[in-house]
This record gives C-alpha cells, structure tokens and sequence, in this order.
C-alpha cells in the first residue's frame, strides 16, 4: 500500500504493520538523509474521507520515539516529499507521542540505534488538515521571536515617555523624541510582513 524512496536507495515497500491503521518504515543510517519521498504504491485506495498523516521519529539509545508531524498523502495527494535533515537536531523535548506503541513495545521490532522511523497513520482526512507539519511550526517560531522583542522594547521604551512640559533639564542625558521611536517601530513592522527574515542577513 506504501512506499518509501530516498535518494540513491532502493525504494522501500517493506514496510510493517503496527495495526490496523498505523504503518512504519525504518530507515537506516539516518545521517545521511536529507529528504524522503512517501508514496502510494497504487494497490490499495485509502477508504473515502480518509487519508495517511505521516510522522517521523529519531530514535536515540536512551529515549523512545518522539513523533513529528511531517504532513499528509491521500488518494488525491498519493505522494509527498519530506525534508527531514534539520529534525535530527530538534528532537522533542516533551513526553514522547506513542503513536505507535504497539511496536516500540515489542522488542522484536524495537528500532536499532541511530535507525530513524517514518510512521503512516490512516486517519480521518478532515483531522489531519488541521494539523500543523514541524517545519512550519518551527518556522513560525523562530519568525515570531524578532517580532516579540520588537514589541518588548517598543512597549519598554514607550513607558518612559513624558511630555516636553514634563521635561526638567538633565545636560548630561540625550533625549529622543517618541515619534521617531513610532516610525521606527512601524517601519521595521512593514518589513518584516514583507520580509519576515530579513533580520538574518
């Protein structure tokens, strides 16, 4: 029902089954993987209003998988391309999610270690559109964190704001007017809706 292709390998169709809807792949030598393709052989349909949300885990010698949503395939997206080269280094930190216990569990089939794990779970198609895949979450993380400084200072500075009659003459300070703190602050707001990265150049 599934396949898996990385590049300058055999594809993969030995793919085990943990139940009735969940399915692993196991991928070695996981270090040298950038992306992998995950793939409808063509012989079984999912049933309708259903579809395959695929996760990815790393596994380590000391913890148990910690799942990762990467995204969907469905009978009208049979195949999708994951990037997975940056998630080795951002393992989950939180209590692993045991989406696929019924195989960690047995210790036939436990993964060897630095063995990486791609699991297919058939699900309701109308539940996996509103999950969100790692890569955009992390993405989303990191483009907020300048976006909650900016506001931190901005309401940092603004609260030291006093009118010129409240101004008592201090000659060793230099002041600035908070109308050019506004038009920065408004200036760097239309940047980064425009370019929300560009802080890293």
């Amino acid at each position: 029902m599934f396949g898996c292709l990385v590049s300058g390998r055999l594809v993969q169709t030995n793919v085990v089954q943990v139940d009735e809807t969940k399915f692993l792949f196991n991928l070695e030598n996981p270090d040298a993987i950038n992306h992998v393709v995950i793939f409808m052989t063509g012989t079984i349909p999912f049933p309708d209003g259903m579809g395959g949300a695929v996760y990815f885990s790393f596994t380590s010698a000391n913890q148990q998988p910690a799942w990762m949503y990467l995204g969907y395939i469905s009978n009208e997206k049979p195949s999708a391309i994951f990037k997975i080269s940056n998630l080795k280094k951002d393992i989950p930190s939180e209590q692993p999610t045991l989406l696929f216990s019924s195989l960690n569990q047995a210790s036939t089939a436990r993964p060897a270690v630095h063995v990486a794990q791609i699991g297919i779970s058939v699900e309701q198609i109308a539940q996996i559109y509103q999950q969100t895949p790692v890569s955009q979450s992390n993405t989303n993380t990191v483009s907020s964190f300048p976006q909650k400084m900016l506001e931190n200072f901005y309401n940092f500075a603004s609260s030291f704001a006093i009118s010129q009659a409240q101004m008592t003459p201090q000659p060793n300070e230099t002041f600035i007017p908070f109308n050019v703190l506004q038009k920065w602050f408004d200036n760097i707001q239309k940047k980064m809706a425009n370019q929300p990265n560009f802080w890293k150049s």
